[in-house]
């Protein structure tokens, strides 16, 4: 099995999270970040991270998709939202849609990360009434934002992608 850990990340959360998936990964299984990146044509099985923006992949991880055809994929992501979220089930449903259609996604993992100072900064000017700004429950939710992604994140993402290569092994042996 030829297999690629590949992410994009802007504060390090995604990052992280990759590092952590990757040490579950065989032996050999090449770790890039998405800008570096070699074409996933030569790969059996892909992982793939992102953050979010506005309900999307980052616009690195975007054009990355669009170079994924005929492959076995497992996506991750990290965004300010509760992991649990409406916003985050369709922030990750958004992305399982825009892959092409031949691919096959093995599994998903959705992890709550840090929000980068100046978007935090940014939100605390708007005004009153605008959906992205500052309340008392956007508040907390930064702070608590802030807090990931900690050990148990990473464990959790470690068992995640443990399963999704176990299920996917076992599927090709079989």
């Amino acid at each position: 099995m030829s297999a690629l850990v590949v992410y994009s990340s802007k504060t390090g959360n995604t990052e992280k999270v990759a590092k952590a998936i990757h040490g579950v990964f065989p032996k050999g299984t090449d770790l890039y970040r998405v800008e570096a990146a070699p074409s996933p044509d030569d790969y059996d099985l892909i992982a793939l991270g992102f953050w979010v923006d506005k309900g999307q992949p980052d616009d690195a991880a975007k054009n990355y998709i669009t170079k994924i055809k005929n492959k076995n994929i497992a996506l991750f992501m990290t965004l300010g939202a509760y992991p649990d979220s409406d916003h985050a089930r369709k922030s990750m449903q958004n992305v399982v849609g825009s892959l092409n259609k031949d691919n096959t996604v093995l599994g998903t993992f959705t992890c709550q990360g840090k929000i980068a100072d100046n978007l935090v900064k940014s939100m605390a000017t708007l005004p009153a009434g605008h959906p992205h700004a500052m309340s008392p429950e956007r508040k907390a939710r930064l702070e608590e934002a802030a807090k990931h992604p900690d050990q148990k994140d990473f464990d959790n993402a470690r068992a995640t992608f443990t399963q999704i290569i176990q299920q996917y092994t076992g599927a090709v042996h079989a």
